[in-house]
């Protein structure tokens, strides 16, 4: 019982991001056809479409599509903070043992292709797009792990999920440090001001969602119009969200009690709404509620859906439209180098490392965790779509003869290690 109730938030994760894989694929594919059908020109404009407003002093108006990879991508990045914090503080990497498996692995998935695109990378033009193979994308990957079925055990999910959150942090880390420009220090120290302010408030055990999303976008604004990409914002924000509850099961229990027997004493009235004892009741049930949640574990859960269901879909149906004809301007070795990076750096990397630390005695592997198990997911870490996608975004965004190059290599690449990977764990011995 008590092994079911520690797992099931992470099968929920996994089944959440399963479901998100699909509709991710479902509007990947929808973005395919809307580029390439007569309606081409409509898909082009509405992401070009300029949203937002100018002063004499200020301005903020940008692309939809840019609205996208920078506004609604941000709170995706806030939820890889979230998860990130709740990993190292309370779950699969909040102990070196722990640690160690998916971060062997995720170190050989990120440094591998790396490596393979350096070497294979000719042109000087082209050179920025290194950090497109890096990260893992989790919703596509556990969608196929999903659909294995119990071909595959739990912790081989895990193990996944795991070491795509550090890929994902590694990705951020390199967004921040090599796909940033033009840093404007005065409007950064004033965003780590406010960032100091709602660290020290969440360190003093005071949180609120209203002065958090309120100071959110100050430095969200700050972040962008300072060179640094706004997404970062996103993460350390998350940072600042406390996982600790202000108040125990026992004494919440305790008042949820009292709180119920109250109720059922106050009076009734015979119209459809609840009396004075009945309202400041229920104003308590939620004062006691929001002590009870942790702050972290409620965004999180709240936010989950949205990113998984509406965030990421809509971000794939805005990037993925690559129109395929005849005039296009493409670089064939681009797109050969990105697919190879997916598909041969990805797997050689995590397995070599992962066979390597598990040798030297480094690492624990799980018992049911087969070595045809550990290529299989490594040629699945190989499946990069949202993340190689945004990254192409911020690499090419000075050459964008590029981007469709590299969007392209990144959809043969994905789908090439989805389907090798697919298949060396559907048909394990």
């Amino acid at each position: 019982m008590v092994k079911k109730l520690i797992l099931s938030p992470i099968q929920k994760f996994i089944n959440i991001e399963s479901f998100s894989g699909t509709l991710l694929l479902l509007a990947t594919i929808l973005a395919l056809i809307w580029a390439n059908s007569p309606f081409a020109e409509s898909y082009q404009s509405i992401w070009e479409f300029k949203i937002g407003f100018t002063s004499q002093t200020f301005e903020l108006s940008k692309p939809l599509i840019l609205w996208i990879n920078d506004g609604l991508m941000a709170v995706f990045f806030f939820l890889i903070g979230l998860e990130i914090k709740r990993e190292f503080l309370i779950g699969e990497l909040n102990s070196i043992k722990k640690l160690a498996f998916p971060l062997f692995g995720a170190l050989g998935g990120i440094i591998m292709p790396v490596l393979f695109f350096f070497l294979l990378n000719e042109n000087p033009e082209t050179q920025q797009g290194w950090g497109i193979s890096m990260a893992t994308d989790i919703a596509f990957s556990l969608a196929l792990l999903k659909a294995l079925g119990n071909r595959v055990p739990l912790s081989l999910k895990i193990f996944l999920t795991a070491f795509a959150i550090v890929d994902d942090l590694g990705a951020v880390l390199v967004i921040a440090i090599f796909y940033s420009s033009n840093i404007q220090t005065g409007m950064l120290l004033i965003a780590f001001i406010l960032l100091a302010v709602l660290y020290i408030m969440s360190y003093r055990g005071y949180f609120s969602k209203f002065v958090m999303v309120f100071l959110g976008i100050i430095i969200w604004t700050l972040f962008l119009k300072s060179g640094i990409h706004p997404t970062l914002a996103g993460i350390l924000l998350a940072f600042s969200v406390p996982i600790r509850q202000r108040i125990k099961t026992p004494q919440f229990v305790d008042n949820l009690v009292n709180i119920t027997n109250n109720i059922k004493a106050a009076s009734i009235l015979k119209k459809p709404i609840l009396s004075k004892e009945q309202i400041r009741e229920i104003d308590n049930l939620e004062d006691w509620t929001n002590k009870y949640q942790s702050p972290l574990q409620h965004l999180e859960h709240n936010l989950h859906d949205w990113v998984a269901y509406f965030i990421i879909p809509i971000f794939a149906l805005a990037n993925a439209g690559v129109a395929i004809n005849t005039n296009m301007n493409i670089d064939t070795s681009l797109v050969i180098n990105i697919a190879i990076c997916l598909v041969l750096g990805k797997s050689i990397g995590i397995s070599a490392i992962v066979f390597l630390a598990k040798k030297l005695k480094f690492i624990e592997i799980p018992s049911d965790i087969s070595n045809q198990q550990i290529i299989g997911v490594s040629f699945l870490a190989g499946i990069g779509f949202t993340m190689a996608i945004f990254i192409a975004s911020l690499a090419f965004a000075e050459s964008p003869k590029y981007i469709d190059s590299a969007k392209i290599g990144i959809l043969i690449g994905s789908v090439i290690a989805a389907i090798i990977g697919y298949l060396i764990l559907r048909f394990k011995k």
